[in-house]
Protein backbone atom coordinates (compact mmCIF):
# COMPACT_ATOMS: atom_id res chain seq x y z
CA UNK A 1 0.00 0.00 0.00
CA UNK A 2 1.08 3.65 -0.09
CA UNK A 3 3.59 5.11 2.56
CA UNK A 4 4.71 8.38 2.80
CA UNK A 5 7.28 8.52 5.95
CA UNK A 6 8.63 11.76 6.82
CA UNK A 7 11.42 13.04 8.58
CA UNK A 8 14.30 15.59 9.34
CA UNK A 9 12.03 18.19 11.21
CA UNK A 10 13.12 19.70 14.63
CA UNK A 11 14.26 22.96 16.76
CA UNK A 12 16.33 25.13 14.41
CA UNK A 13 17.41 28.84 15.04
CA UNK A 14 15.89 31.34 12.69
CA UNK A 15 18.79 31.73 9.66
CA UNK A 16 19.28 28.24 10.19
CA UNK A 17 18.69 24.89 7.92
CA UNK A 18 16.96 21.60 8.19
CA UNK A 19 16.35 19.38 4.83
CA UNK A 20 13.16 17.06 5.41
CA UNK A 21 13.10 13.77 3.44
CA UNK A 22 9.59 12.16 2.13
CA UNK A 23 10.62 8.16 2.00
CA UNK A 24 7.94 6.89 -0.36
CA UNK A 25 6.60 2.94 -0.94
CA UNK A 26 3.85 1.39 -2.58
CA UNK A 27 4.41 3.39 -5.69
CA UNK A 28 7.59 4.61 -7.81
CA UNK A 29 7.85 8.60 -6.85
CA UNK A 30 9.70 9.38 -10.23
CA UNK A 31 5.87 8.36 -11.78
CA UNK A 32 4.05 11.25 -9.58
CA UNK A 33 3.95 14.52 -9.40
CA UNK A 34 5.09 14.96 -5.46
CA UNK A 35 4.25 17.95 -2.81
CA UNK A 36 4.98 19.39 0.54
CA UNK A 37 2.95 20.68 2.80
CA UNK A 38 3.11 22.69 5.92
CA UNK A 39 -0.02 23.30 8.40
CA UNK A 40 0.81 26.18 11.37
CA UNK A 41 -1.08 25.61 14.68
CA UNK A 42 -4.65 27.59 14.01
CA UNK A 43 -3.77 27.68 10.15
CA UNK A 44 -4.97 26.08 7.22
CA UNK A 45 -3.05 23.43 5.81
CA UNK A 46 -0.98 25.19 2.75
CA UNK A 47 1.01 23.86 -0.15
CA UNK A 48 4.80 24.66 0.06
CA UNK A 49 6.54 23.19 -3.17
CA UNK A 50 5.63 20.76 -5.97
CA UNK A 51 7.53 18.40 -8.45
CA UNK A 52 6.90 17.48 -10.91
CA UNK A 53 6.91 13.70 -12.20
CA UNK A 54 9.44 14.27 -14.46
CA UNK A 55 10.90 16.50 -11.95
CA UNK A 56 12.16 19.67 -14.95
CA UNK A 57 8.86 21.57 -13.22
CA UNK A 58 8.74 22.55 -9.44
CA UNK A 59 6.64 25.41 -7.95
CA UNK A 60 6.81 27.02 -4.45
CA UNK A 61 4.82 29.05 -2.88
CA UNK A 62 5.84 33.06 -2.80
CA UNK A 63 6.27 32.91 1.51
CA UNK A 64 9.58 30.89 0.55
CA UNK A 65 10.62 31.65 -2.90
CA UNK A 66 14.41 31.34 -2.85
CA UNK A 67 14.93 29.64 0.14
CA UNK A 68 13.53 26.65 -0.23
CA UNK A 69 14.52 23.54 -2.66
CA UNK A 70 12.74 20.84 -3.41
CA UNK A 71 14.19 17.35 -5.43
CA UNK A 72 13.98 13.65 -5.40
CA UNK A 73 16.28 10.90 -5.41
CA UNK A 74 14.80 8.28 -7.87
CA UNK A 75 17.09 5.45 -6.55
CA UNK A 76 15.97 5.93 -3.35
CA UNK A 77 12.27 6.19 -4.06
CA UNK A 78 12.09 9.66 -1.84
CA UNK A 79 11.58 13.38 -2.04
CA UNK A 80 13.21 15.98 -0.36
CA UNK A 81 12.88 19.79 0.97
CA UNK A 82 16.14 21.53 1.36
CA UNK A 83 14.73 24.91 3.57
CA UNK A 84 17.20 27.50 4.21
CA UNK A 85 17.68 30.95 5.94
CA UNK A 86 14.45 29.56 7.82
CA UNK A 87 12.31 32.24 9.72
CA UNK A 88 10.30 31.40 12.98
CA UNK A 89 7.04 32.02 10.26
CA UNK A 90 8.11 28.80 9.18
CA UNK A 91 7.29 26.88 12.22
CA UNK A 92 4.51 24.31 11.30
CA UNK A 93 4.14 20.73 10.52
CA UNK A 94 5.35 19.40 7.36
CA UNK A 95 3.92 17.21 5.22
CA UNK A 96 4.89 14.78 2.00
CA UNK A 97 1.56 14.65 -0.16
CA UNK A 98 1.36 12.05 -3.64
CA UNK A 99 -1.93 11.84 -5.58
CA UNK A 100 -2.85 8.80 -7.42
CA UNK A 101 -5.73 7.88 -9.22
CA UNK A 102 -7.57 11.15 -8.07
CA UNK A 103 -6.98 10.38 -4.05
CA UNK A 104 -4.89 12.00 -1.99
CA UNK A 105 -2.08 10.21 0.08
CA UNK A 106 -0.40 12.25 3.52
CA UNK A 107 2.53 11.21 5.61
CA UNK A 108 2.19 12.13 9.56
CA UNK A 109 4.13 14.80 9.12
CA UNK A 110 7.16 16.54 10.68
CA UNK A 111 7.58 19.02 12.67
CA UNK A 112 9.48 22.25 12.27
CA UNK A 113 10.13 24.69 14.67
CA UNK A 114 12.21 27.82 14.41
CA UNK A 115 12.68 29.76 17.45
CA UNK A 116 15.77 31.74 19.48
Amino acid sequence: QVQLVESGGGLVQPGGSLRLSCAASGFTVSNYAMSWYRQAPGKERELVAFISSTGGSTMYADSVKGRFTISRDNAKNTVYLQMNSLKPEDTAMFYCNVRILQRAFWGQGTQVTVSS
